[in-house]
C-alpha cells in the first residue's frame, strides 16, 4: 500500500472494481477490489439485487451480514471481518473485508487443535445469540492464526432457526468472559446501529437470546430435527 489509509476508509470510500464471482454461493457474491489514495483492499460484495427470495427470511439478507459484524463488535469478540454497507456496481449491498485464509482448513479440522477451542466457543455462543441458521464448517476461516466467522446472512430470525456444525460444546459451561459480555449486551440492549438493519422484534428477541444464554450459563444441547446445515462444509 502506498499510504496508511485504513481498511475501513478504503472499503467505505474507495472505487470498487469487480474482480470475479464466487460461483458456489447461493446468491450473487463477488470479489471486488477497492482503491483509495494509493491504498487497496479486497472485499466480498453481496448486492441485494443478486439475492434469491426465501420464504422464511425477508429480502436484503446483506443487511444481516452487516448486523452480524456490528453484534460481534458490540460484544467485543471481533469474530466477523469488517463489514459495511456500500452502493456498489450492482447496487446496495454488503462489503466484507476479504479473508486471505487457508481454505484447506474448516471447522472440522480446526476443532482438532485445542489452541482454537476458545475462539470456536465464542463463535458457538455468537451463533446461539444471532440464531444462525447456516453455520457450515467452511464458514470458519483460519488466517494468520485467527479464526473468522463469515457468511452470516441467515441470522436474526425471530423463530428458532439454529443450524450449525458447532455442537461440540453442547452442555458445557460458557466461558466466564463470554458470559460477562452477554450480560452487558442484555443490560444495554441491541446496538443502536441495528435499527437500520433489523426489525424491532428481531432486535428485541436478539437481546432475549443473549440474556437466556447468560442465565443458563451453558451451551445448549443439540436439538433434534434440522440441527445441521447442508452441506456440512
Amino acid at each position: 500500500m502506498a499510504t496508511a489509509v485504513g481498511a475501513r476508509d478504503v472499503l467505505s470510500r474507495g472505487e470498487l472494481v469487480v474482480k470475479g464471482r464466487f460461483r458456489n454461493s447461493s446468491n450473487a457474491t463477488f470479489l471486488v477490489e477497492a482503491t483509495l489514495d494509493g491504498a487497496s483492499a479486497r472485499a466480498v460484495y453481496k448486492p441485494g439485487s443478486g439475492e434469491r427470495p426465501l420464504w422464511d427470511f425477508p429480502p436484503d439478507l446483506f443487511k444481516r451480514e452487516i448486523a452480524a459484524y456490528l453484534l460481534s463488535e458490540a460484544l467485543g469478540w471481533g469474530l466477523v471481518p469488517l463489514t459495511l454497507r456500500r452502493d456498489g456496481p450492482l447496487g446496495d449491498g454488503s462489503l466484507q473485508l476479504f479473508v486471505d485464509a487457508d481454505f484447506a482448513q474448516h471447522y472440522f479440522t480446526l476443532r482438532e487443535d485445542a489452541a482454537h477451542h476458545a475462539r470456536l466457543a465464542a463463535i458457538c455462543a455468537f451463533d446461539v445469540v444471532a440464531n444462525n441458521a447456516d453455520r457450515k464448517a467452511g464458514h470458519c476461516l483460519l488466517a494468520d492464526g485467527t479464526i473468522w466467522a463469515i457468511d452470516n446472512g441467515l441470522c436474526f430470525n425471530v423463530d428458532p432457526k439454529l443450524r450449525t456444525v458447532i455442537w461440540d460444546f453442547a452442555g458445557e459451561p460458557v466461558p466466564p468472559a463470554l458470559l460477562d459480555d452477554l450480560r452487558r449486551l442484555g443490560a444495554s440492549g441491541a446496538p443502536a446501529a441495528l435499527a437500520d438493519l433489523l426489525a424491532p422484534e428481531e432486535r428485541e428477541i436478539l437481546v432475549r437470546r443473549a440474556k437466556a444464554l447468560a442465565r443458563a450459563g451453558r451451551f445448549p444441547a443439540e436439538r433434534g430435527g434440522h440441527a445441521y446445515p447442508w452441506p456440512l462444509v
